[in-house]
């Protein structure tokens, strides 16, 4: 009876010690939490995949909300990473000295069009004019006798933050229907003869369409030289210097292999690709 009792001990024991092992293995069970930008979202997921895969048992929880939402998250420690399209300090209510940004990426941020609108180029006059609400009608801007829809995205997007303060010369877009998704602006704006609105390169289709500015093309080389001057610097916000998953996961979002094959081809540019910078003084005056 003393034997058995004692086989009985040991293999609970045992069998304990595997569970435990299986838990606080250091490549088991991992995971992580990135929320906010909706333009840097695409590219976290995307690379959270490839991470993930090549990192058994690790796992990369990638949600939107906007920039406002990732900053107030990180700040009040209910996630890992704040993903941002503006630095910590635009955003009231933030204590940026409690963060620490990591800059993955640039985006560039272009007005869209429905693809009925026979509109290739506006200059910024006419732009500002547009989404401040003193041009109404496509006809005014050398397009058709047809009301013009501003779609908005939310108040506390850093997409809509970044457009309003390098292509609106910083004046506030009117009041219109405004949007937390970037793909549901698509959606609307592929879907509503006259609308007219403004997403991160990585989101345009075929199901809409571009609009110059001044005659420049919205690109990725025009971005890299400020020919276009509508972008914004991709952050990814932690609260204090990241450890762990965390560090690892930074760490390989800005390795060669992810820079360098992954970022392009998803309509991002490249921090080592930009020849020129932005600074926070930058964003925070504008030369109008």
């Amino acid at each position: 009876m003393l034997k058995k009792r004692i086989l009985m001990l040991l293999g609970l024991f045992i069998l304990v010690g595997t569970l435990t092992a299986c838990q606080s293995g250091s490549n088991n069970g991992r995971s992580i939490t990135a929320v906010g930008s909706s333009a840097l979202q695409p590219l976290v997921e995307a690379v959270g995949e490839n991470y993930a895969s090549a990192h058994s048992g690790n796992f990369i929880n990638v949600q939107g909300g906007g920039t406002g939402t990732g900053l107030s998250q990180i700040q009040e420690g209910a996630v890992d990473i704040g993903n941002s399209d503006l630095y910590a300090e635009q955003k009231k209510g933030i204590n940026a000295k409690k963060l620490v940004d990591h800059k993955v990426a640039v985006v560039g941020i272009t007005p869209v069009i429905n693809k009925q609108l026979a509109i290739k180029n506006l200059t910024k006059k006419q732009l500002i004019g547009i989404f401040t609400g003193d041009i109404t009608n496509w006809q005014q801007v050398g397009g058709p006798d047809r009301t013009i829809v501003v779609i908005n995205r939310a108040q506390g997007s850093g997409t809509r933050s970044t457009f309003e303060r390098w292509a609106l010369n910083g004046q506030s877009s009117l009041q219109a229907q405004e949007q937390d998704s970037t793909g549901m602006v698509r959606q609307i704006v592929a879907s509503t003869p006259g609308a007219i609105s403004y997403m991160a390169f990585a989101y345009v289709d075929k199901t809409i369409k571009t609009v110059n500015v001044d005659n420049i093309q919205p690109t990725n080389k025009n971005v890299e030289t400020n020919r276009w001057p509508i972008w914004s610097y991709e952050h990814m916000y932690t609260r204090g210097q990241p450890k762990g998953l965390t560090k690892d996961f930074i760490d390989y979002m800005m390795s060669d292999s992810v820079q360098e094959k992954v970022v392009g081809k998803l309509g991002y540019i490249p921090m080592s690709q930009m020849k020129t910078t932005r600074t926070l003084n930058d964003e925070l005056h504008i030369t109008k």
